[in-house]
């Protein structure tokens, strides 16, 4: 339910009525009292505003929940950035980094808080191209938006981003959560669904739109947002996405393609599982990327390479 079209008991069905009638009796007060009108008065063809307020379907009802825009520029990390990541564990928040990016809906507004009172920023990661049966809007996915099972990830499956008439207002619905809680970005995950076998016919030009689904509604709202991995088509996405994340570059020969965002300014906050550090660090370091070995359950634990 829309709360604004039903805003002190007016249903929706008799909102235009009620507002015709209002607009008459201001056009008449102000012929009375001599105070022009600012603009035509139209009663018979609702305004913008008024039309979204009566939207009938769910996806429009849920579209229209858009946070306001928040003041001030987008925020966009520099090569060389330092980063933590956690989602597992008791959340460390005196890690010596500069970036933390933590899951979007078990960080609280205070850790976010604490953290930006000593100058950190906050990323908050969300998966876009899948169902994560544990999440609180998990109900709001259709059967027939969920595919395929992740390898490895029980209780998540691959969602059909084509439809985005109806996984769009949920993802946007995140992207609020975010800018609510005072997320300086968002990392939207599983971006290169098209790769996989998800048990929908998704093509690369699928996923770029997604993609640009998501960079757009990011920014929409102030949100820095970056590239997780799709270093497939890192050439039509580099433009749209304020930095990457990227996991295992060194390992599978891919940290050359990165180049795109570090070329242009932008940070590449980087993962290794297994690899050495003494290793991969001179090579990625020298690339601009921001380097840090952790292991595979995300937790406190990081080894970042040396500056």
């Amino acid at each position: 339910m829309h709360p604004r079209a039903h805003a002190r008991g007016v249903p929706a069905r008799t909102a235009l009525p009620v507002l015709r009638g209002a607009l008459l009796v201001i056009v008449v007060l102000s012929t009375w009292l001599g105070v022009p009108v600012q603009g035509p008065v139209d009663a018979a063809e609702p305004g913008p505003a008024v039309r979204v307020r009566v939207a009938q379907t769910r996806s429009e009802r849920r579209s229209a929940l858009v946070e306001p825009p928040r003041a001030g520029p987008r925020w966009s990390p520099a090569p060389g950035t330092t980063w933590q990541i956690q989602f597992t564990g008791e959340l460390a928040l005196d890690v010596d980094a500069e970036v933390f990016v933590l899951d979007l809906f078990d960080t609280t507004e205070a850790d976010i808080a604490t953290l930006h009172g000593r100058g950190r920023r906050v990323v908050c990661y969300f998966s876009a191209g899948s169902w994560e049966e544990w999440r609180p809007d998990a109900a709001e996915y259709p059967d027939d938006m969920l595919g395929r099972g992740l390898d490895g990830w029980p209780g998540e499956r691959w969602v059909d981003i084509r439809q985005l008439d109806v996984l769009g207002p949920i993802l946007s619905s995140r992207m609020d959560l975010a800018a609510r809680k005072g997320c300086d970005g968002v990392d939207p995950d599983n971006i290169d669904g098209y790769t996989y076998s998800t048990g929908f016919p998704l093509t690369a030009k699928d996923q770029i739109a997604f993609d640009t689904f998501l960079a757009e509604a990011a920014h929409s709202r102030l949100l820095a947002v970056g590239l997780k991995n799709g270093l497939g088509q890192i050439g039509e996405l580099a433009g749209l996405f304020d930095f990457a994340v990227n996991e295992q570059c060194f390992e599978y020969h891919e940290c050359d393609l990165l180049k795109s965002f570090t070329s242009s300014g932008k940070a590449v906050f980087h993962i290794e599982y297994g690899q050495d550090p003494n290793v991969y660090c001179p090579e990625t370091t020298a690339a601009g990327l921001s380097s840090i070995r952790k292991p595979p359950a995300l937790g406190p634990e990081r080894e970042p390479c040396p500056a």
